[in-house]
């Protein structure tokens, strides 16, 4: 049988329009002919990245929190940058000393998050890193650990981690204190924590650290109960943490970042349309258009 042109030209275009429709068919934010629900991705309670990035978002009114109720809770920074890498729709935010290229990193007001422009204040959406101690519960090698911490040395390794260093207090030198301590809190200042430990034992192999991750809150109460040596935050203490008794000391500053995947065309957001996109004003990617 002979096959006329014209049905040629019909089964090709039906081929055509069934393969567009097939590669239409995911939630992508590129697609701008369909629609592409945000997903929204938060951090736990009692996460210090999260009471941060509500601060400075103005995610809070009258004490309440005014990030959507659907809202996808991850539970650290690593379950936050894999979610978004598997989720085209999806945002987030970590630290900027987490940032690799698996996630892209976003705009704020049209400045990108860097050392640099966070240092310089362009970039605005920052907040310290703090190790925390119980008033009068301070030991000599808790002590010395900070002062390492603080010194040419520990700042270098918090700088080559990709967060800003704080001025330092100059060069340290091992004494050879012994012991042992406990650290923990925050997973945003663990990994830094972790290398800081690392080489600080090195240089005293009569210090034996231990760094526990879990969130800046129970870094807070922990330290406050004795179980902590040294708390890690990565926020400001509350009111009702510094009446326990607790000593904050700030040893970085640290960037929050709006991530995306790679396959999400979003390069830069406002400020406004981040709240919008956290309270459920703006539900969908199109909608930013």
């Amino acid at each position: 049988m002979k096959t006329s042109k014209t049905m040629l030209q019909k089964v090709g275009a039906a081929a055509l329009t069934a393969l567009m429709i097939g590669g239409c068919s995911q939630s992508n934010p590129a697609s701008s002919s369909s629609a592409s629900p945000i997903s929204v991705l938060s951090r736990e309670d009692g996460s210090g990245t999260r009471s941060a990035f509500s601060e400075l978002f103005q995610l809070e009114k009258d004490g309440q929190d005014l990030t959507v109720p659907d809202a996808e809770i991850t539970n650290s920074t690593a379950v936050m940058m894999a979610t978004v890498t598997q989720n085209p729709n999806a945002i987030g935010y970590i630290s900027l000393g987490s940032l690799n290229d698996t996630i892209k990193a976003l705009a704020i007001d049209g400045v990108k998050p860097s050392v640099e422009t966070v240092t310089d204040g362009t970039y605005s959406i920052s907040r310290p890193f703090l190790i925390v101690e119980k008033e009068g519960a301070e030991n000599e090698l808790a002590a010395d650990f900070k002062e390492y911490i603080l010194s040419d040395q520990g700042q270098k390794i918090i700088a080559d981690a990709g967060y800003v260093p704080i001025a330092n207090s100059g060069s340290w030198s091992s004494d050879g204190v012994s012991g042992s301590l406990t650290v923990g809190g925050s997973s945003s200042v663990t990994p830094v924590m972790e290398k800081l430990a690392e080489d600080y034992q090195k240089q005293n192999d009569q210090a034996e650290i231990s760094v526990l991750q879990t969130d800046s809150s129970t870094g807070a109460s922990s330290t406050a109960e004795g179980v902590y040596d040294i708390g890690m935050l990565s926020r400001e203490l509350k009111e009702e943490e510094k009446s326990q008794s607790l000593i904050s000391t700030p040893i970085a500053q640290d960037g929050i970042v709006l991530i995306v995947s790679v396959d999400n065309p979003v390069d830069s957001l406002s400020k406004s349309q981040v709240q919008d996109i956290y309270t459920g004003a703006v539900t969908d990617w199109s909608e930013l258009n």
